[in-house]
């Protein structure tokens, strides 16, 4: 074996264990969407609904910038691995648990409680999931590839996704719908603890990222909250500004859309998991290839190209979506295409935004807090839009204001396409100087 082959291979397996938990993660949101209508009957009867079931969506969003002051600093001090395996465990725990739940008719409204109880949970862990995952895959993959080897942690996201509209489909075919309605929505939910344990064990076997070691058996300024908020402001504002437009389109597209399409369109059961699968497949099949792209073009015309095209083409692609189920199908899939290039460099843009002693929380504090505050919400703000004015587009309208959002923030973002992410400087491709590690007389 050659050494290039012998140093791939902890290569492929941190990006397989990196994918994997991602995987677990998101496994549990495909499975929530895919099964929204089944949550309101079991959950959520009578005059709450669907709003009340988007509200145990949005709740679950509540507790993760939590979970990434927690998580994020835990990780720049004593390093990503250790939390990453920790995490998934927590993520697993929860999910599988809410399989377990009794319903609304068995013991009232401590039904849904307990389930809006393990969505907390949920959305603890995650914040410290996605942020430790991308950051440690950015860490170790090589800086000419970091946009192809990252994309396979979004592979992981739309991974999750598909398993669980799969999984979920497949109950709906064998089961039908009423054991569906009774007690199969809960055989996906129980799926996720031996995906997590899984998870766990490539994660728990993995090394620890070579460049957060290189920065912490040397001097190096301080990291933690105090000194991201003060120093390095503009990077967690471009951040959020990023994830503003990243993930409204994300929880719009990926997550309400099953209920947009039952609830506004009218499409059956099947036929929408079976369209949210086609659609999320297509995007699985392309990411790499985007990936790869941004390494040759950088981050930012990746970033441009998404954001303009998705204010353009949002409100004609919904529209199209109401004309019937293969329109349905087409315009899901322009709009899966002109997200993809977002979706597919966010491991390799985001955790570049920061140098490696702020790195963990600044994405971690950045992109959940933001998320908390757009992404989680997204399907609640769309079904109470929807309800309240009739107007079938207004998810539409969402992502292109969210679109405008990302481009404002898109202005501050800097290239860091090819460049190093060892040391303790804002890592800039435009700077012309490679990021340094701080010694004992430059530490401060």
């Amino acid at each position: 074996m050659t050494d290039r082959a012998t140093e791939a291979v902890p290569l492929r397996r941190s990006v397989a264990a990196s994918a994997m938990g991602n995987a677990t993660e998101w496994f549990d949101y495909g499975v929530y969407a895919a099964t929204a209508t089944y949550l309101t009957d079991a959950f959520f009867p009578g005059d709450l609904g669907t709003l009340g079931t988007m509200l145990g969506f949005a709740v679950s969003f509540v507790l993760r910038p939590l979970g990434g002051m927690v998580w994020g600093p835990l990780g720049d001090r004593l390093g990503r691995k250790a939390v990453l395996a920790t995490t998934i465990l927590l993520m697993a725990a929860a999910t599988g648990a809410i399989g377990l739940l009794p319903t609304h008719a068995q013991v009232g409204w401590f039904a849904p409680v307990l389930l809006v109880a393990l969505r907390v949970v949920q959305g603890f862990s995650t914040g410290g999931e996605y942020g430790g995952a991308a950051t440690y895959l950015a860490e170790t993959c090589t800086d000419k590839r970091r946009g192809f080897f990252g994309s396979f942690l979004e592979f992981g996201t739309l991974g999750g996704f598909v398993g669980g509209s799969a999984v979920v489909l497949a109950c709906q075919l064998v089961l039908g719908s009423d054991a569906m309605h009774d007690w199969g929505w809960r055989v996906p939910f129980l799926l996720a603890v031996p995906l997590g344990l899984i998870g766990w064990y490539l994660r728990s076997h993995l090394d620890e990222s070579p460049v957060f070691t290189e920065v912490a058996e040397q001097s190096h300024p301080k990291g933690g909250l105090r000194e991201l908020v003060t120093t390095y402001r503009r990077e967690v504002l471009t951040l959020a500004g990023l994830v503003v437009a990243l993930n409204v389109v994300n929880y719009t597209l990926l997550t309400y859309q099953p209920t947009y399409l039952q609830h506004t369109i009218g499409m059956g059961e099947s036929a929408t998991t079976a369209m949210m699968l086609i659609g999320q497949l297509v995007m699985m099949a392309v990411l790499p290839f985007f990936g790869r792209l941004s390494d040759s073009v950088g981050r930012r015309p990746m970033w441009l190209f998404s954001l303009v095209g998705l204010a353009v083409f949002a409100l004609p692609m919904y529209w199209l979506m109401g004309q019937g189920t293969g329109w349905a199908i087409a315009g899901f899939i322009v709009l899966g295409l002109l997200y993809v290039p977002q979706l597919s460099t966010i491991s390799s843009t985001f955790p570049a935004i920061f140098p490696t002693h702020v790195r963990y929380a600044g994405f971690a504090l950045g992109y959940n807090v933001s998320t908390a505050v757009f992404g989680g919400t997204a399907p609640l703000v769309n079904e109470a839009a929807i309800e309240a004015t009739g107007w079938s587009l207004f998810p539409a309208a969402y992502m292109v204001g969210a679109s405008l959002i990302g481009l404002l923030a898109w202005t501050y973002l800097r290239e860091t396409a090819g460049t190093s992410l060892r040391g303790t400087e804002v890592p800039d491709a435009d700077s012309g100087e490679l990021p340094i590690v701080a010694t004992a007389a430059t530490a401060t």
